[in-house]
């Protein structure tokens, strides 16, 4: 175990055991973390060695860790301002990154409410939905339709459009807000199903605000995809019925699947979008929600003619000067042909696991691998499996899967996959 500055890693540990509560562990902690020291490139130097990380941190790091020009771009901000107020002052950072946004996204969203984390800005969307409905004089339009399978967060609303069913939200399903579901979306197309969420939608809108799904792919609700017709066909059912459609496109936006957009597979526009995720490069918090003028203007219309919600660090100055700079990064290189050289070195490195016993399906897409199996991932062995090969992976329920930054060279895709192969085949 290597040294590491400050407390010595047992004491670091045992105090992590007793005072920190990890996300979906329980207090106190039964399994020790790895202690990550510091990070660059796509290597994480942890209390077991240096790990090329194969989650860019939860899907976040795009550019991997500790970039020059992401630095660069925090230090200036920080000679600056790192924080000021958003209500009633504005600052260039967040006008340039709304800008940025704007240009980039799915033609028709104008509009940009910059919140805290993606979670918050699914919980935005859905109050600027029920606020446009409410505005218009039709109070009644008050649940969300949206298939199962999905994940849209941990905080309340996104919590009730959750697969109620098996999800990580289980718990809550009967106090949560009780919203319509259909049946999670087959891989490929099937008239079937459409006609199904032509149906659902139909027999709904009155009492419908939005229909809200993940875009191609489902993320933490079970990494699956589905075909991108799907979304022309919410699209027209939702116009047809005088319902909006919110896309969450904080696990698939800026590139994760071969899109800047996963709404570009199939060249439709949400009247709601939410970002989140990699919008910085994985350095800070923020996220985004952006609307039509459609939507914009309706709300504006009401009794109550402003958008009520404002977080305290909305518009982060230092968050979005980083946030501008990791678009920059983006958008400077053919990024398109760095995603598909990682999908061709996943698909070629994950097709030993078809082979392994317990594996249900292997499937790729963009930087996105997945290896699914007919059981629950033995969560320790499977990671202790991929640490033995060199990587930081973190499978849950019956996945082994990685993201990995659109900078891991071939013979890092390489290692990453007989990770995730090894993980699958202990896990």
């Amino acid at each position: 175990m290597p040294d590491l500055p400050g407390l010595p890693v047992p004491e670091l540990l045992a105090l992590d055991r007793r005072h920190v509560w990890h996300p979906y562990g329980p207090m106190p902690g039964r399994v020790d973390p790895l202690v990550v020291e510091s990070a660059s490139g796509v290597r994480l130097r942890t209390s077991s060695g240096d790990l090329v990380d194969g989650m860019s941190s939860w899907w976040s790091a795009i550019h991997g860790y500790n970039h020059p020009v992401l630095n660069e771009a925090a230090r200036e901000q920080l000679g600056r301002m790192s924080h000021v107020m958003f209500g009633g002052l504005t600052h260039e950072p967040a006008v340039r990154l709304a800008k940025l946004l704007v240009d980039m996204s799915p033609k028709g969203l104008e509009h940009v409410f910059l919140a805290d984390s993606g979670s918050v800005s699914v919980e935005v969307a859905v109050k600027m939905c029920l606020q446009y409905w409410r505005s218009l004089g039709r109070g009644g339009k008050q649940r969300l339709l949206t298939w199962r399978g999905g994940y849209h967060g941990d905080t309340w609303q996104p919590m009730s459009v959750c697969d109620p069913e098996g999800g990580m939200h289980e718990l809550w399903s009967g106090m949560l807000p009780r919203q319509v579901f259909v049946d999670a979306p087959p891989a490929g197309y099937e008239e079937a199903y459409a006609e199904q969420l032509r149906a659902a939608i139909e027999r709904h809108a009155d009492e419908l605000a939005a229909v809200i799904v993940e875009p191609v792919v489902q993320g933490a609700g079970g990494m699956r995809f589905h075909s991108p017709a799907y979304l022309r066909v919410l699209r027209e059912a939702c116009d047809a019925h005088d319902v909006l459609l919110v896309f969450d496109e904080i696990a698939t936006g800026f590139g994760r699947t071969g899109a800047l957009f996963a709404a570009e597979h199939a060249a439709v526009t949400p009247d709601v979008m939410c970002v989140g995720k990699a919008l910085t490069g994985g350095y800070l918090t923020m996220a985004a929600t952006l609307c039509t003028p459609r939507v914009a203007e309706g709300i504006s219309r009401g009794e109550v003619p402003v958008l009520a919600h404002g977080p305290t660090f909305m518009g982060n100055p230092l968050a979005a000067s980083v946030a501008c700079a990791s678009i920059g990064l983006l958008l400077g290189q053919d990024w398109l042909a760095e995603v598909k050289r990682i999908e061709a070195g996943l698909r070629e490195g994950l097709a030993p696991a078809r082979e392994l016993p317990g594996v249900q399906d292997v499937r790729v897409l963009g930087a996105i691998g997945v290896v699914q199996l007919d059981h629950e991932v033995d969560m320790r062995a499977a990671t202790e499996a991929a640490v033995r090969e060199g990587v930081w992976l973190r499978p849950f329920r019956d996945l082994v899967y990685t993201m990995p930054p659109y900078v891991t060279g071939d013979e890092d895709v390489a290692r990453i996959a007989r990770a995730v192969c090894a993980a699958a085949k202990e896990g």
